[in-house]
C-alpha cells in the first residue's frame, strides 16, 4: 500500500528539496553516462576501432548493473559532499529508476534512456 502526501514547505525547505532533486538528477546522469560508456566501448571490433573517436574501456570492467552502481554510490558519497546531503534510499531509488528504464528499453527495442536536463527530475522516494 502506497501513500502520497502533499506538503507545504517553507522557502528554506523548498531550496533544500530542490537541491536534493538536482543531486538526484546528477546521480541519474552519472549512472547513465557509465552505462553509455560501457556500451560504446564494446560497439566495434578491436581491429577496426578509431582510437580518436571511440571510447575504449578495459574488457575486464563488468557491465554497470543495478547492484554494481548501488555499490558505487557509497564510493561517490565519500568524494562528493553533494551526494552526502541526500538520503541513501532516495539515491538508491535513482539507480533503480534508471535500470527500470533500461529494462523497458531492452524489451521495446527503442527509446534509449536520455540524460535529464536541469529541472527535469521532479520527484524522489523515501
Amino acid at each position: 500500500m502506497n501513500y502520497t502526501y502533499r506538503i507545504y514547505p517553507t522557502v528554506e525547505q523548498q531550496e533544500l528539496m530542490l537541491g536534493w532533486l538536482e543531486t538526484c538528477r546528477r546521480i541519474y546522469n552519472r549512472c547513465l553516462r557509465d552505462l553509455k560508456y560501457w556500451i560504446a566501448s564494446r560497439k566495434c571490433s578491436l581491429y577496426s576501432c578509431s582510437l580518436e573517436r571511440e571510447y575504449i574501456m578495459s574488457p575486464e570492467l563488468p557491465f554497470p548493473s543495478y547492484l554494481e552502481q548501488k555499490r558505487q554510490l557509497t564510493q561517490w558519497k565519500k568524494t562528493n559532499p553533494w551526494y552526502k546531503a541526500v538520503h541513501s534510499q532516495a539515491t538508491q531509488d535513482v539507480v533503480k529508476r534508471l535500470h527500470n528504464t533500461w529494462e523497458a528499453f531492452k524489451d521495446r527495442g527503442y527509446g534509449f534512456p536520455r540524460f535529464k536536463k536541469y529541472g527535469r527530475y521532479q520527484s524522489w522516494l523515501f
